[in-house]
Parts: C-alpha cells; sequence; structure tokens
C-alpha cells in the first residue's frame, strides 16, 4: 500500500529534544519574523493586481483572505506546539498520514517557496527600477531589460526582467555561503516597513485628495467572477493571499523557540491579525485617493492581470497613472496626490526591505528540498553540506537558477497565482493533520489547543478549496501538472530509497554534524 509509511511521532519528538539548536526565541521576536515574512511584495505590488480583479472590493479580498490564513494559522500554531520540528506541512503530514501525502507536500511547498521567491523578485525589480533608477538617479532601463515577454506579452518589446533575475541570483549567493538575517536585522527591516505602510496610510487618509466616490461601485466585477476567470473579490482574494504567504515560515522556526506551546500559536496569529487590519487600511487609502476601478474588457469582464491586452491598455494616455497599470502601487500613489519625495522614500524602503523576504523565501525552500533528501526521498548529493560555508550549497544553487529564471520571464501576478496553488495545497493539508493527529494520538500533551476543532479544520480545507476554485484556470493547472511530475519522481527514485520504507528514522543534526539512526519495523 502506498499510505503505510507513517513516520513514528514518539521518534520525530525523541530526536527534536536532543538536536542541539538554541531555544532563543520568544513570542514578540516570532511575531516581527512573521510580519517580516508576510510584509512584502503582496502589498507593496499586488495592490495594483488585486485592484485589476475586485476595483475597491479588494479591501474586501484582503479581509476574505485573511480569514482563510487565520483558521490555517490555528491549525498550524497547535500543530506546530505539538510537533515542533523542521520541515513544516511536509513533517506535520509524514507523522500522522505517511510519507505518500508527505511527499505531494513537501513537492508542493518546493513550489511554493521557489515561484513566491520569484514573485518577490519581479516586485523588487519594479521598486528598483521605478524609485531607484528612474526617480532618484534619472535612468530610463528600457523595456526589454526590465520585464519578461510573459509580462508584456510582446507589446513592448519585453526581452528579461534583468533587476529580478540578478537579485534572485545575489540572494542565492549569500544563502551559499552562509550570510542569513538575524533577529535583530529583521526586526530593523520590519521597523522600515511598518513605517513606510503607517505613513502610507496616514498621509492618503488624512488626503484632500481622498475621495468616497471612488469606492462607487464597490464591486464592479462582483463577488464571484466566475470559475477559472480569476476576477472578482474572490478572484481577487486567491491572489492577494499571496500577501499572507510567509507566516506558516514561523513554524519552521519551532525548534528555535522558547516554550513553543505558548510562543509558536503566539507568533502565527498575532502577525496574521496585524497584518489584515494594516492591509485593509492600505487598500482603502490607495483606492479612496486615485481609485482603483478595473480596466473592462469585452463584456465588462476586467482585462487579466499581467496579461497583453490590459499592457495594451495601460500604455494609452487615459490609463498611465492608474494604480492597476502600476509597477510600484503604493509608491506611485503617494506621488500622484503631491508627495513624490515620500512616494520614493516608501520605494526605496521597498528596495530595502524586499530582499530580505526573497531570503527567507529561498531559505525554506533550500531547507524543506533539504529535509527530503535528508530521508532519502531525493537523491543524496542535494543535503551535500559544505565544508567551509555550513549550507546545502548544492540545492542552494539548483533552486536559486530555477527561482531566477521565473523572476526573469514571468510577472508578478502569474507567479503569485502558482505559488498560491502550492501554498493553499499544504494548508489544506495541515488541518487535516490536525484533525488526525488529534484523534489518533490524543495522548501527546498539547498545551496549545484549537477550540472548536470540529469547525476551524473543516473551515480552512473549505476555505482553501473555495480559493483554490477562484484562481485563473491556468495556474489552477499548474499543481496537478507539477504533483504528477513529483508522482514520476518519487515512484521511479524516492519511495525504493526511502529511509523510512527501509526501516529506520535518520536525522542528521546539522548544526552538531551528528547523526541520529532509530531503527524500526520496515513497513509491510
Amino acid at each position: 500500500m502506498i499510505f503505510d509509511r507513517v513516520k513514528p511521532l514518539d521518534a520525530i519528538l525523541a530526536v527534536a529534544e536532543k538536536k542541539s539548536l538554541k531555544r532563543s526565541l520568544g513570542g514578540i521576536q516570532l511575531m516581527l519574523f512573521g510580519i517580516g515574512c508576510i510584509i512584502g511584495t503582496g502589498i507593496f505590488v499586488l495592490t495594483a493586481a488585486g485592484a485589476q480583479k475586485a476595483g475597491p472590493g479588494l479591501m474586501l479580498a484582503f479581509a476574505i483572505a485573511g480569514a482563510v490564513c487565520i483558521v490555517a494559522a490555528l491549525c498550524y500554531a497547535e500543530i506546530a506546539a505539538t510537533v515542533p520540528v523542521s520541515g513544516s506541512a511536509y513533517t506535520y503530514t509524514y507523522a500522522t498520514m505517511g510519507e505518500f501525502l508527505a511527499w505531494t507536500v513537501g513537492w508542493a511547498l518546493v513550489l511554493e517557496y521557489a515561484i513566491a521567491a520569484s514573485a518577490v523578485s519581479v516586485g523588487w525589480s519594479g521598486y528598483f527600477v521605478g524609485t531607484i533608477l528612474n526617480e532618484t538617479l534619472g535612468i530610463s532601463l528600457p523595456a526589454w531589460l526590465s520585464a519578461g515577454p510573459l509580462a508584456l506579452g510582446g507589446a513592448e518589446g519585453g526581452l528579461i526582467n534583468l533587476p529580478a533575475f540578478i537579485i534572485a541570483l545575489l540572494i542565492t549567493g549569500l544563502l551559499m555561503i552562509g550570510t542569513s538575517e538575524s533577529a535583530k536585522f529583521n526586526a530593523v527591516l520590519v521597523a522600515i516597513k511598518v513605517t513606510a505602510l503607517t505613513a502610507f496610510i496616514a498621509l492618503t487618509l488624512s488626503s484632500p485628495a481622498f475621495d468616497a466616490n471612488q469606492f462607487n461601485p464597490f464591486l464592479p466585477a462582483g463577488v464571484f467572477g466566475g470559475f477559472g476567470t480569476g476576477v472578482g473579490a474572490v478572484g481577487a482574494a486567491a491572489t492577494i493571499f499571496f500577501a499572507y504567504v510567509g507566516f506558516d515560515a514561523v513554524s519552521t522556526a519551532a525548534e528555535e523557540t522558547k516554550d513553543p506551546q505558548r510562543n509558536v500559536p503566539f507568533g502565527l496569529v498575532g502577525s496574521l491579525l496585524f497584518c489584515t487590519i494594516f492591509y485593509i487600511f492600505v487598500a482603502a487609502g490607495a483606492i479612496g485617493t486615485i481609485g482603483g476601478q478595473p480596466i473592462m474588457g469585452p463584456g465588462g469582464i476586467p482585462f487579466p492581470a499581467g496579461s497583453e491586452e490590459l499592457a495594451r491598455q495601460c500604455a494609452l494616455p487615459e490609463h498611465v497613472d492608474a494604480l492597476v497599470c502600476s509597477n510600484e502601487a503604493l509608491a506611485h500613489v503617494l506621488r500622484q496626490i503631491g508627495w513624490s519625495r515620500v512616494g520614493n522614500l516608501l520605494g526605496i524602503a521597498a528596495f530595502l526591505a524586499l530582499p530580505s523576504v526573497i531570503l527567507v523565501l529561498l531559505f525554506a525552500q533550500t531547507r524543506i528540498f533539504f529535509v527530503m533528501s535528508r530521508d532519502g526521498l531525493l537523491p543524496e548529493f542535494l543535503s551535500k553540506v559544505h565544508p567551509r560555508w555550513h549550507t546545502p550549497h548544492v540545492v542552494t544553487a539548483l533552486t536559486g537558477f530555477v527561482v531566477a529564471v521565473g523572476a526573469a520571464f514571468f510577472p508578478v501576478g502569474q507567479l503569485a497565482d502558482i505559488a498560491n496553488a502550492g501554498t493553499l495545497y499544504a494548508f489544506l493539508m495541515v488541518a487535516v493533520a490536525v484533525m488526525v493527529l488529534r484523534r489518533r494520538r490524543p495522548d501527546v500533551p498539547r498545551r496549545f489547543r484549537v477550540k472548536g476543532l470540529w469547525f476551524v479544520g473543516p473551515a480552512t480545507v473549505l476555505g482553501c478549496l473555495f480559493l483554490f476554485l477562484n484562481l485563473p484556470i491556468d495556474a489552477m493547472l499548474v499543481l496537478p501538472l507539477w504533483t504528477a511530475l513529483g508522482l514520476l519522481v518519487y515512484f521511479g527514485y524516492g519511495r525504493s530509497r526511502s529511509h523510512l520504507g527501509r526501516g529506520t528514522v535518520e536525522v542528521v543534526d546539522d548544526v552538531a554534524g551528528e547523526e541520529t539512526a532509530i531503527p524500526i519495523a520496515p513497513p509491510r
């Protein structure tokens, strides 16, 4: 049977207690880490893509996406506090539903983090080209070097997004040689981003340009745009969900958290609530000042975000200054209402802070690959650690190059939708894992328990399915195609070489360099 290999939970917890990772992070640090992961390209850039899908209903889209994330966070909180080990949703699934489903989750997480890193690289490029080069230095980068062909649909001669390609490679190089952000450095970056967004909210909501009529009609494309269209408030929520991606990275720090049973839930839920409220105010400020109505195509349906048709419309004089046409949405809004200098400062804040998000996403992606290789499901050379840098340099280099190529040729909206498909699947499986673990192992100590799991668990599953089915059809198709490729790898390589399949739970302490191999009865 393919569902027979379940990694023993007691062995996982026993090894977690013996590992030498220092528990030094508190609840506030985790919440700052979560805010640092969450606030990034989603709010700085996807505000424009979301407005093109939903218009002023973008505010409702943030609330819908935030609600799904909060119930998912409660599920993450219980299982991360109960099983405080590396691997996130992959490890949780391995310990509850077995190797096969764990493989599909890990494979989806690889897609999520890699594509998300590409999307953030594209978002950073928009602020680098618009604020740093154009506004600050007076340099105009030609379209063929600042946008990929799939971003412009060939309408303006896009060839490669060179800044996005370069920043992805630079961050990959930093990760390979062992450079990572400290908690203090992360706190500084969080302060920069929060200060910039607070200034944006204050200036837009108090601006004489703010006009309540900009919110009418509130839902120009309706609540539901239709299956596979990706428009309407729910379609925008499926895209803007990307603005919350990153909170699950908090669970990867569970092994280094003091009192994880209390601090992990605090960090997860606290960061989500903070960001949801922040996002709604940001959307209100942007739309209330310069408007956020989508550019409509035939039949009164918004042109797809990132499409060739929209690119052509945005080149017209009547649309060139529209929110939905901007690659640096928030800075663009401030310039339009007379705060050009502050807008440039906000652009500089995004320019400085977004690389940290790329770093966190690439770090999480390579560590998922690393853990899967360590379990024998992927070739061992992928988990090879550099003797001098003490990092998994091979897998970092390979995935970093793929991320750079994706950033070079795809638009941020399409990348976000694809990343969301993998994320929603992983979140759904975490909710199932919590319910399975609660039923099969009620004896495991749980200092944090989700109240009303009978509602929260199914609500997470249904919420994730709901958003997935409101993604554009091409984004929905990527996940099953990617999964099919993963199954070929699993059955062609991983299943026969799995350590668990051979009767061993093997854990490598990548800090002390020691191996712990726990023999168990091989699965039948």
